[in-house]
């Protein structure tokens, strides 16, 4: 007998429908009376420790949810994708980002050739020219050194290696290693952006990282010309292939562009943008910033996690048992958005970089074989670091709607702080928080309790939290470089999971297809206006009355005329 085309229609996924309506009956209250049930709900690996103990679950319902793993094939599924299989369907690619940080020896296979050498090529090839660029060896146009590097690019090129480079920056080791230089990013065709980006910098002194695969990304190439620009109106011409390098496979446009190719840095199709920050993407202008021995233990923590994901039984599998919590969430509980909630200022850029990797990923209407869902998939993936978050969101999370909510938590700060005479340290007192907040939430607050306190009763339903609201917390013991690649590894395999069991393709993204096809329509509209005075025609009347009003404010400056920013 065939397999049903949906998971949805697999008794473990009724099974588990069926289970709801016991939970609902539940409140975090009691569960989190049973010790048992407590202890079981943690799992750990190398100094990563989760606990899951606060979600709306029973361990009859992880259970259930291992059932529904095997229904879906889970570890098949894995294994396909560790092994090169090409489950990336609608654009007949692998999905091999685990590649990019295996052991020099490992094989792993990609249309019958082993990849690992390649990208160890490649990954050689960018310790030897960021070790020649960090000794001063590699000077601009006049002679001096470059200390400065502009990392050029969006999406996938730009919000992993900002997680990264955030992360790192106050690591007291890489930190070191940083000392007198600086990494920018540049992602928005906003000319802000490019404002921003170069503002204070010398020409002289920066080197500029275009990351476009195929060197047209439409945002990309425009600011990339831009910058250009910026060095050629200062240093001429000539200072091109001193100031800027590439990391893209399109070798000849590279070289129109005025940059040698012998700098150019390959990644592959295997490699998904948003996946791709442990690519050339990331580890070329993170070496350049930190030193390749420092990105290279980056690589070695998401490897970690790469072999846990791959090797442990689901049981004690961190990203398995995340992923099916999520689609528990989703698809049975409803709860359609996720909280990245870091107590640690390192992580501020976690949650952006997490809803590109999700959202992107498994924000999709069909199955993988075309079927509309049934079911709600993907989730609304939002956050912002403790304790600032607590002052802005949390009210909502408390008394509002139910958000689940991902607590990460860091043992040893990366900058230590005591005053003497204080009752705790700078750390404890955030981690005061961290370990309060997702009680707060599983248990609320009575009105019985309240009228114990002698609140006035007018303020009682005010005062009132309902509780049962699911969260789970991540303890990790330090963060180094190291544990910064074991969270990003999490993160992007639980996501895999979730896709796995829903059933679709996590690695594409048709979606964001269709805006940028018609924002070319627009430009044309907008060149002809600008420089021939055509009217606007072909539009919907909504959008005819917008770009007419756009177009009434004449340009400050022709367009014929080259303008940069002024900062």
């Amino acid at each position: 007998m065939a397999s049903p085309a949906l998971i949805s229609d697999t008794d473990q996924w009724k099974a588990l429908q069926a289970h709801v309506g016991a939970i609902h009956k539940t409140h975090l209250r009691d569960l989190m009376a049973d010790a048992d049930r407590c202890k079981a709900m943690t799992a750990e690996f190398e100094g990563v420790f989760l606990d899951y103990a606060r979600q709306q679950a029973t361990t009859e319902t992880v259970d259930k949810l291992f059932k529904l793993a095997e229904a879906a094939k889970l570890k098949e599924k894995i294994d396909k994708m560790f092994k090169g299989e090409k489950i990336n369907s609608t654009e007949n690619r692998s999905v091999l980002h685990v590649a990019l940080r295996a052991p020099r020896d490992a094989v792993i296979n990609s249309d019958g050739l082993n990849v690992v050498p390649e990208v160890w090529a490649v990954k050689d090839k960018i310790k030897q020219f960021s070790e020649t660029f960090r000794s001063g060896s590699w000077v601009g146009a006049t002679g001096k050194p470059l200390t400065n590097v502009v990392s050029v690019g969006i999406g996938g090129s730009f919000l992993g290696p900002l997680f990264v480079h955030t992360a790192l920056q106050t690591d007291p080791e890489a930190a070191e290693c940083a000392k007198g230089r600086q990494l920018r990013f540049l992602a928005n065709v906003d000319p802000v952006d490019v404002a921003r980006s170069i503002k204070d910098l010398d020409p002289a002194t920066t080197l500029v990282v275009v990351v476009s695969k195929t060197f047209t990304t439409a945002e990309t190439m425009l600011n990339a010309r831009t910058i250009k620009e910026w060095i050629v109106s200062s240093l001429g011409p000539d200072a091109v292939s001193k100031h800027m390098i590439a990391v893209s496979t399109n070798l000849k446009l590279v070289k129109e562009f005025g940059i040698d190719p012998n700098n150019a840095f390959a990644f592959w199709d295997w490699v998904g943008g948003r996946y791709s920050v442990c690519s050339a993407v990331g580890v070329l202008p993170l070496s350049l910033q930190y030193g390749f021995p420092i990105v290279q233990k980056f690589l070695e923590g998401a490897s970690s996690i790469d072999n846990h994901f791959h090797t442990s039984s689901f049981e004690k599998n961190i990203p398995v048992l995340l992923g099916l919590l999520s689609v528990w969430n989703v698809s049975f509980l409803g709860y359609p958005a996720r909280a990245i909630l870091p107590y640690s200022q390192a992580l501020e850029k976690l949650a952006p970089h997490i809803q590109q990797l999700s959202m992107e990923s498994n924000g999709k209407g069909v199955s993988i074989d075309g079927v509309r869902l049934p079911y709600e998939a993907g989730e609304i993936d939002f956050g912002e670091p403790g304790t600032n978050g607590q002052h802005s969101f949390y009210q909502l999370i408390h008394q509002g709607r139910v958000i689940p909510c991902d607590f990460i938590g860091v043992i040893k700060s990366q900058q230590p702080v005591y005053l003497k005479g204080e009752t705790v340290s700078n750390h404890d007192e955030l981690m005061s928080n961290f370990f309060a907040q997702p009680d707060a939430l599983a248990y609320g607050k009575t009105p019985e309790q309240l009228h114990s306190e002698k609140v006035p009763e007018n303020l009682i339903p005010h005062k009132t939290f309902q509780g049962n609201r699911p969260s789970l917390s991540f303890l990790l013991s330090s963060l180094s470089a190291y544990e910064i690649g074991q969270l990003l590894s999490i993160y992007e395999h639980r996501i895999a999971v979730q896709g796995f069991i829903w059933g679709i393709n996590s690695f594409d993204q048709w979606g964001v297809e269709l805006g940028k096809s018609l924002a070319s329509t627009v430009r044309k509209q907008l060149h002809a206006s600008r420089m021939e005075g055509k009217p606007v025609e072909g539009f919907n009347p909504s959008s005819a009355s917008l770009l007419t009003r756009f177009l009434a404010v004449k340009p400050s400056t022709p367009y014929d005329t080259t303008v940069l920013p002024k900062v």
